[in-house]
């Protein structure tokens, strides 16, 4: 499995290579709904400008729990059943440090990854 840096290094050699360098970014969120990230602290791009990966969105699971009592070969319902959900994903988040990858002539760019530190 590729890693994130190794994408991206792959990336960058195949748009030199194919004359077209691409360019990469680090921005920051800075809002949400609607999204915002700046970069460099040079410029801000809402979302009109952004490409958002599946990766980077929310994902949640609504989970539902029943306690059952087995005895025998019966079984019955003990208590009313839990509902959880449980998020797999939790999105962007404002101050999330984000790669971007700008897209030939720098009018969209991709929001790649978020950096995180260990």
């Amino acid at each position: 499995m590729m890693s994130i840096a190794d994408k991206i290094r792959q990336l960058g050699i195949d748009a030199i290579s194919a004359g077209n360098p691409v360019a990469v970014l680090f921005g920051k969120v800075s809002k949400i709904n609607p999204l915002e990230v700046i970069v460099d602290q040079r410029f801000t791009l809402d979302e009109d400008f952004l490409i958002i990966t599946e990766q980077l969105t929310r994902y949640e699971v609504d989970l539902e729990l029943a306690y059952v009592n087995m005895s025998g070969n019966t079984q019955t319902e003990t208590q009313q059943s839990m509902k959880n959900i449980v998020i797999i994903r939790e999105g962007l988040k404002v101050g999330d440090v984000v790669i971007l990858l700008r897209i030939q002539g720098g009018q969209k760019y991709v929001v790649w990854d978020k950096v995180v530190t260990t």
